[in-house]
């Protein structure tokens, strides 16, 4: 896989903000918009699979409104109209992230804690 070394250089310093964000500052919000900032701009990113399950877990917790930011911050435009996601939404949005992380990359090392977030998602789902 071809790897530009601008693009790399670039998705690295967001992936390090994005952790600092939600390791630190339990920021989900911001750590998810940086995660789908390399995301939508890098897939090929030499640490996806890291960014996609910072993703995922954003995701799930901004769910349940864990962190320092409010859900309501995760802001989207579409038809020029802004909107917000519900908590489903976010679940589903996490699910999603954490899937692709699974399918795609099941021997990374991240691999086995996605898994663990995807059966609390289901075992959730099914009470």
């Amino acid at each position: 896989t071809f790897r530009d070394p601008d693009l790399e250089k670039d998705s690295f310093h967001n992936l390090e903000v994005a952790r600092n964000y939600f390791k630190l500052k339990n920021a989900y919000v911001a750590s998810l918009k940086r995660c789908e900032e390399i995301i939508a701009g890098n897939p090929n990113f030499s640490r996806i699979e890291e960014v996609l399950l910072m993703a995922g877990q954003s995701s799930i917790w901004l769910a349940v409104n864990k962190g320092k930011q409010p859900s309501s911050l995760y802001v989207s435009v579409e038809g020029g109209k802004k909107r917000t996601l519900t908590p489903e939404q976010f679940r589903e949005l996490g699910r999603v992230y954490l899937t692709r992380l699974v399918t795609d990359y099941p021997d990374s090392q991240y691999s086995k804690q996605a898994r663990e977030e995807l059966a609390t998602l289901d075992a959730a789902k099914s009470q």
